[in-house]
């Protein structure tokens, strides 16, 4: 055998050993949860907190928090990242609490108490039942949805199915098959990722205010993917940069609280352009 054949049989072997292993492996790199045992008890400063477990068609157990305002305005149904379970992220249940609303915050399957086989199909699924439980006691126009990170293709995703109040997205990816790509360009993505998770073909379909937070120094998801998925629905979005924002520490920013709390809050006013230069071309010669 020549040896530039061997040569090109040798890289087509690695090159198919490593597609096997990206395949296998990537529910382990994509997602860190934390598993917690059933009997944890959930406890939080200054916060009335109530534990759900509901069943799925399929024999999975969701297991949730409701964070209760006094007198609430309507409710936040938070969808998290990738890591860690809701014991941590219930600390951001805060945010929203303080400005008058509950807040829902659900474990994906195999984090916390969570139970069930993860795939795309089934955590959008799950995603809906638990929408439709709130939609029970809640009028969709009392719905906030909040998408962080992973949870923002998720939160898309449901709003792109139902009708809420509007749609937060935390540093929101154009899609993980493009976020992957930056990584292994050299892998058929398109064929092995479990998650493709396209949040730019949902939010065409939303027809809701879409408002997306994002922070100019992610390094994990570029501040241009928001700036890209913000030309989808240019009319209902609207764009709210974090200066100097990591993808991990926007809540330590006084201008994400101050952004949240004016989207959260403010109804949405239509602007007068009555006697405005909008319809002024700009003249180059003078």
């Amino acid at each position: 055998m020549p040896n530039w054949v061997y040569v090109i049989f040798l890289l087509i072997l690695v090159y198919v050993v490593i597609s096997i292993l990206l395949y296998f492996l990537q529910d382990y790199l994509m997602f860190k949860p934390e598993k917690l045992p059933k009997d944890f008890l959930f406890q939080y400063e200054h916060q009335e907190i109530e534990e759900y477990n509901v069943e799925t068609r399929d024999g999975a157990v969701l297991n949730g928090l409701r964070f209760k305002a006094q007198q609430p305005k309507g409710i936040v149904f938070y969808l998290k990242g990738n890591s860690k379970s809701i014991k941590g992220w219930g600390k951001f249940a805060v945010d929203f609490t303080r400005h008058g609303y509950d807040v829902l915050m659900v474990d994906y399957r195999g984090f916390g108490k969570s139970t069930g086989r993860r795939t795309q199909k089934a955590i959008k699924r799950d995603m809906q039942v638990i929408y439709n439980k709130i939609k029970e006691n809640v009028d969709e126009k009392y719905i906030i949805l909040y998408g962080r990170s992973l949870g923002s293709g998720f939160a898309a995703k449901l709003a792109s199915m139902n009708n809420p109040r509007m749609l937060i997205l935390d540093a929101p990816y154009y899609s993980l098959s493009k976020v992957a790509k930056k990584y292994i360009p050299f892998m058929p993505l398109s064929l092995l990722l479990k998650f493709p998770m396209p949040t730019y073909k949902w939010l065409q379909y939303v027809n809701c205010p879409i408002h997306i937070i994002h922070g100019t120094d992610d390094k994990l998801i570029p501040y241009r993917t928001s700036v890209k998925l913000s030309k989808i629905k240019p009319s209902l979005t609207t764009l709210y940069t974090v200066i100097g924002g990591g993808h991990k520490n926007l809540n330590t920013f006084e201008s994400y609280h101050k952004m949240l709390g004016d989207i959260i809050t403010k109804r949405p006013e239509k602007v007068d352009l009555k006697g405005s230069s909008i319809h002024v071309k700009h003249n180059a010669k003078v």
